[in-house]
């Protein structure tokens, strides 16, 4: 373990920190950007996000897809992925991918100070990181960085969010909650989420009274949440010391005026 830093000051960094990590780290995705180069590559609406993300593991069936990704209903796999797959390879879409990240970082992220160095900081943590068990993580930690330092620092917060939602996805099994579940639980989830997310309303009702009926719901994903803090947290301390963990969160907390005006 680095040195300036107890287990628990990490697991508070990391409990501090996931809000910045999900949002920025995950923004790109629904971009305008993400848009523009689906478009350019000939396909449908919302299928790079679905095929891009995935196509580090190859080519797997839309419904190995739709347990990697937790959170979305079957039928959307099996509506928007077999064409998808037609249409460009793994490796091309895997480069589609990094480059809606890219243009993304450019348009939102190019007033941060010093880019490289929270891109250094990031990259520190996803080398430390251990990736087994954890598909998309490490399907992922095995695609090359970008040169450029904003795209870094993006590409950093993409994979550190990989990482923690491969914990978490764990950790909800770990107190025997599935993903849905999870959803339902989630003060920031429900139904509304459900149905931005392609749920469609019975199915969605459907699954919240399932859901109801789970003994300690809330208590179990509050548990699950705190699992995963106390991973994120080991994982701090081990990769930064405790200044650099201090200077990870002021270097953070600017992404929300930085990425938030541009």
């Amino acid at each position: 373990m680095s040195q300036g830093a107890t287990i628990s000051e990490s697991t508070e960094l990391a409990c501090d920190i996931r809000g910045y990590v999900q949002r920025w780290g995950g923004a790109f995705m629904t971009a305008p950007e993400m848009a523009e180069v689906e478009q350019e590559a000939g396909l449908g609406s919302k299928a790079l996000y679905l095929r891009g993300r995935s196509a580090v593991l190859g080519d797997p069936a839309p419904a190995v897809v739709a347990d990697v990704f937790g959170i979305f209903p079957g039928w959307l796999f099996d509506l928007l992925l077999p064409a998808a797959v037609q249409a460009i390879s793994a490796p091309d879409a895997v480069e589609a991918y990094r480059e809606a990240l890219g243009r993304w970082a450019r348009a939102r992220l190019g007033a941060v100070e010093e880019p490289g160095r929270l891109a250094a900081l990031l990259r520190r943590l996803v080398d430390c990181a251990d990736p087994s068990g954890l598909a998309l993580f490490s399907g992922w930690r095995s695609a090359a960085w970008p040169s450029g330092e904003p795209e870094r620092v993006a590409h950093g917060l993409m994979m550190l969010r990989e990482y923690r939602g491969g914990l978490h996805f764990a950790a909800l099994r770990s107190v025997g909650l599935s993903i849905s579940e999870a959803v339902v639980a989630d003060p920031e989830g429900g139904r509304g989420r459900l149905l931005r997310t392609a749920w469609q309303p019975e199915a969605a009702d459907e699954l919240i009274a399932r859901a109801s009926a789970v003994p300690d719901l809330h208590e179990r994903w509050r548990r699950a949440e705190g699992l995963t803090d106390e991973r994120m947290g080991e994982l701090l301390a081990a990769a930064l010391d405790g200044a650099e963990q201090v200077e990870l969160r002021q270097r953070l907390r600017v992404l929300d005026e930085v990425a938030g005006r541009a």
